[in-house]
């Protein structure tokens, strides 16, 4: 056989171009796109930053994002940590990045938008409405419209911090193998709530997987990590990436999965002082610690209402009656044995 004649059956089929806003991305190539969200009262223009990433080979589209609410920035530091070790020209598939979805509220240093709307009530949007609705409308036209996985990235809110945790509905098969193949210590049934991003991208048809860690304007460097590792364990899940171009590793052990959890209140408004940590497994009644007042009187001994395993606390040590102090995760297996 001629060299002539063998050559179109050696050669690849590239893939076509993947179009985003007014760009197209070829196979096998990396870009950086600024879509338009709005402008400033001085007429600087806002835009939504994407990272594009379009292999040469087929494969699912999966999009990462992270501080839909302002605060949030964690996730934004997990988004630069994986794309610095994928290559375009070796993924099988697309991976959409969106490292900064609030861009004002990162901005301005809020959870929410200028208009005081929160983000992630606000999908899927309208490409008329308030500024929300038009984020969350750009966010669903160009991002999560064509993708089949989403991760979203998320951390406690103000002055609380959460456990590594992949929030999603186990009671979907797909997801829940989604949700096993992240290994986050944590993978629990959360119900979707209306305007969430989640719940929109479940009505086109996408599996979501929320991730919640740390604490709101902190690089926890654990919550980066494990989030880091979990995105990188579904990309091989996905076959869009190979396990040895990523060194990723299985996790230590399989996520516990928790179907109901709560927060423990403080019944007098005080100081507190906390004597359990993240992950710590409770029983019903343990005392998870106290409530002072300003002259260093005991007020109140707090307790665990059920056993299961500490997924949140506050972090703030000043507390009103009421406040949420410290959630407790119920786990599948009895709390005290080991699977």
């Amino acid at each position: 056989m001629s060299g002539a004649a063998a050559t179109p059956a050696r050669r690849r089929r590239l893939r076509p171009s993947f179009a985003i806003g007014t760009v197209k991305v070829r196979a096998g190539s990396r870009r950086e796109v600024s879509l338009p969200i709005s402008r400033l009262v001085t007429g600087a223009e806002v835009s939504l930053p994407v990272h594009v990433l379009h292999g040469r080979e087929e494969g699912p589209t999966l999009w990462l994002d992270a501080a839909i609410h302002g605060d949030e920035v964690v996730g934004i530091e997990v988004i630069r940590r994986v794309m610095a070790v994928l290559d375009a020209r070796s993924i099988r598939g697309t991976v959409l990045a969106v490292p900064i979805v609030n861009v004002l509220g990162v901005m301005s240093g809020d959870r929410y938008l200028p208009d005081r709307r929160d983000l992630n009530r606000s999908f899927p949007g309208s490409a008329r409405g308030s500024l929300a609705g038009r984020i969350a409308h750009l966010m669903m036209q160009e991002v999560i419209g064509p993708s089949d996985v989403g991760i979203d990235l998320h951390t406690g809110a103000d002055r609380r911090t959460n456990l590594p945790q992949i929030r999603c509905d186990l009671e979907d098969p797909r997801t829940r193998e989604l949700a096993e193949a992240f290994g986050a210590p944590v993978a629990y049934h959360a119900k979707l709530r209306d305007g969430s991003l989640r719940h929109a991208a479940r009505e086109r048809g996408a599996r979501v997987l929320l991730y919640e860690g740390g604490e709101a304007w902190r690089f926890d460097e654990w919550a980066i990590v494990a989030a880091v590792e979990g995105v990188l364990r579904v990309l091989v899940h996905l076959d869009m990436v190979d396990a040895d171009q990523v060194d990723v590793t299985p996790p230590e052990r399989p996520s516990e999965l928790c179907w109901r959890s709560g927060w423990v209140r403080a019944r007098r408004t005080g100081i507190v002082h906390m004597d359990v940590a993240l992950g710590q497994e409770v029983t019903e009644g343990q005392k998870l610690g106290e409530l002072f007042n300003s002259f260093g009187k005991r007020l109140a001994i707090v307790k665990a209402d059920r056993p299961g395993l500490v997924i949140g606390r506050a972090e703030a040590p000043l507390v009103n009656r009421g406040d949420a102090l410290v959630h407790i995760g119920e786990i599948e297996r009895p709390v005290g044995t080991q699977e």
